[in-house]
């Protein structure tokens, strides 16, 4: 387990990242990143999130040399298809139907970064969501909750009614999987790490 170091930013303004960091005992600055988050032609989920995760780190490095950075990136995956967060209510609509009755992965990318030394990795947890009717679907869109979520649900709110099990870390699918935060701090402490 890791000691809390000092100086470090979570470069996110999600709120469910900074109650989840909160609530594990951190002590941090907020400073959100401005990056590119378009996805490259046939760039893997994977690879996906661990570079957005990198980006920002890298972003909000530059300006705060000797802090510990923190970021992250979380897409909701079926199929093939990378959920990110919907644009409008008929895109969460027709997200949801996607995920109704279905499994799913959550991806998290997280990086962290202390001058040169940048880290990653990427978890992932299998969401199982209950079927869900149009009427379900339309009432959940219309409570505003998916509107800022990848794959319009977030799992801490009303859809946790929705979640049948999940397999592996339920702060992943909130948005940022807290043990593997901890696990890349750890490393990053016990010296150099190429970038």
């Amino acid at each position: 387990v890791y000691h809390q170091p000092e100086h470090v930013i979570l470069a996110s303004g999600s709120p469910r990242r900074i109650e989840l960091l909160t609530r594990a005992g951190y002590i941090f600055d907020v400073v959100p990143a401005n990056v590119d988050e378009r996805r490259k032609p046939d760039e893997p989920p994977e690879k996906y999130v661990a570079r957005l995760a990198r980006d920002k780190v890298s972003a909000i490095a530059v300006d705060n040399v000797g802090r510990v950075v923190i970021g992250a990136d979380t897409v909701v995956v079926i199929n093939s298809a990378v959920l990110g967060k919907p644009d409008s209510a008929d895109e969460a609509v027709r997200m949801l139907k996607q995920l109704s009755g279905r499994a799913h992965k959550v991806l998290t990318g997280v990086a962290v970064r202390l001058g040169d030394a940048c880290i990653s990795s990427v978890e992932t947890t299998v969401v199982h969501l209950a079927e869900l009717d149009d009427a379900c679907i339309n009432w959940y869109v219309q409570t505003g909750e998916p509107s800022d979520k990848a794959g319009a649900y977030g799992i801490q709110g009303i859809a946790s009614r929705f979640v049948t099990r999940i397999e592996g870390s339920y702060s992943n699918v909130v948005g940022l999987p807290l043990a593997l935060v901890d696990r890349l701090l750890g490393r990053l402490s016990k010296g150099p790490v190429p970038r």
